[in-house]
């Protein structure tokens, strides 16, 4: 166990935002599959998925992407694997997309139904989440964050590097992926992006504050 905890904290200790990428190298199609589950098999709030992952390869795309993504210059062009997360809009009980969740995916019995969608209103009551269409969509982009930060993980195990990306115009990506047909008007909108790949030069070393100023136990 000893052994496990040391390569946890070893991998987080490699895992940096990686500007730059070693262009020649490319990750296994085994190691980024793994990768994509990882985030597949994520947990979400109510266990909605609400989320969808583009992997980017098409060079023409990547093109028109680094043009309205300031934070992704670097990694558009070098990058192995480039990842773009949509968050789903709209996710209320009685959306087409949660009605398939429910009877499709989870396969609910039908007597049962009433009762859980009452328990997605309340608890999205509860938590201001259905109050707009605005909370609706920052809940659903939650969700997508934590897939992030698992696929990130599993890669740095798998001594792949990565970097997370919000430095980008919403609205130009969002009109971009509607014009090339990859989103409809009223389905997603853009979550973040990350990229996947080898890092081209060695990253300084890892700054965090103390456990002292972020950790604090009350027993």
């Amino acid at each position: 166990m000893a052994d496990m905890n040391d390569k946890i904290i070893e991998a987080f200790q490699f895992r940096h935002a990686t500007k730059r990428f070693d262009a020649t190298k490319k990750i296994s199609e085994q190691d980024f599959t793994t990768i994509l589950e990882v985030g597949r098999l994520s947990p979400s709030s109510l266990g909605l998925e609400p989320w969808k992952f583009l992997v980017i390869q098409n060079a023409d795309l990547r093109n028109k992407l680094r043009d309205i993504s300031w934070g992704a210059q670097g990694q558009l062009d070098t990058a192995s694997h480039f990842v773009l997360a949509l968050a789903r809009k709209n996710v209320t009980s009685q959306s087409p997309y949660v009605q398939h969740i429910i009877r499709n995916i989870k396969q609910y019995a039908e007597e049962t139904i009433p009762a859980v969608e009452k328990k997605y209103d309340d608890f999205q009551t509860n938590f201001h989440i259905n109050d707009n269409e605005r909370s609706l969509v920052d809940w659903a982009s939650k969700q997508t964050y934590i897939a992030l930060g698992n696929m990130m993980t599993s890669a740095a195990l798998l001594g792949i590097d990565s970097c997370p990306i919000e430095g980008f115009d919403l609205d130009a990506v969002t009109e971009l992926l509607k014009s090339e047909n990859i989103i409809g008007a009223d389905d997603f909108v853009p979550s973040y992006m990350v990229a996947f790949g080898y890092r081209e030069t060695e990253p300084k070393a890892k700054t965090r504050q103390p456990q002292a100023d972020v950790i604090e136990w009350f027993e």
